[in-house]
């Protein structure tokens, strides 16, 4: 898959499930076929946490996953893992504040694959376009329990600055969200939503994903009337 440009990229982000086997109530790889059935834009393999796997087993879930995305012309990024995603040719990778910048992920990617980075401020958001990022993943911006070293959390604010402050690279919003609290992040001027337990976590995952694909595209579509 060639690196999408800005206009693809907002609408890939619109609903973008990030997840590992940790976060999954069922075997992954079907957590994954029913969210792409429900209607989810982007994943990210994201294997941390308490029992996350390791070695080969790790290797093997995120390639697994990665045939799913690609059978459905899904775009599969990786979380963290410059190595993996080397390995595995990945659509792209999402790194933190604490991981490698994104102009050293470049020199070793190359221009054709998405960089996302976490930015919790303006200062970083600038600091993340310059170094080259894609796109930037803004939270969390509601309390989260998906991930143990969250920063603070933020509400939309920070997505509120970075447009009082003209810039204009596409955004994602994540940490806490789900169908019922999703609104206001969309209104605050984010291009879509991440999301791990509001579909990982669920007993039916295809409804759930379908009701999160109904709210964002409906959303967009009145945004652009």
């Amino acid at each position: 898959m060639s690196k999408p440009d800005q206009h693809q990229l907002r609408q890939y982000l619109r609903l973008y499930l990030v997840m590992g086997s940790v976060n999954c109530t069922q075997p992954p790889e079907e957590v994954l076929t029913s969210a792409i059935t429900g209607g989810i834009t982007l994943f990210q393999f994201r294997e941390k946490g308490v029992g996350a796997l390791t070695g080969q087993a790790y290797y093997q879930l995120a390639e697994s996953l990665q045939q799913i995305c690609r059978e459905h012309k899904i775009p599969f990024i990786v979380n963290d893992d410059i190595e993996l995603a080397i390995a595995l040719d990945a659509d792209g990778i999402h790194v933190g504040q604490e991981d490698i910048p994104a102009d050293q992920i470049r020199a070793r990617l190359g221009q054709n694959k998405m960089i996302g980075v976490s930015a919790h401020s303006v200062a970083e958001a600038r600091q993340a376009i310059q170094d080259g990022a894609d796109y930037l993943g803004i939270g969390p911006i509601y309390p989260t329990t998906s991930k143990a070293d969250a920063e603070a959390v933020q509400g939309t604010r920070t997505i509120t600055a970075l447009k009082n402050h003209q810039i204009h690279i596409p955004l994602v919003g994540i940490g806490g969200i789900h169908a019922d609290n999703a609104e206001p992040i969309l209104t605050a001027g984010a291009d879509g939503i991440a999301v791990i337990s509001a579909i990982a976590g669920q007993n039916n995952v295809e409804q759930a994903t379908e009701r999160l694909n109904t709210l964002t595209k409906h959303f967009i579509a009145n945004q652009k009337q």
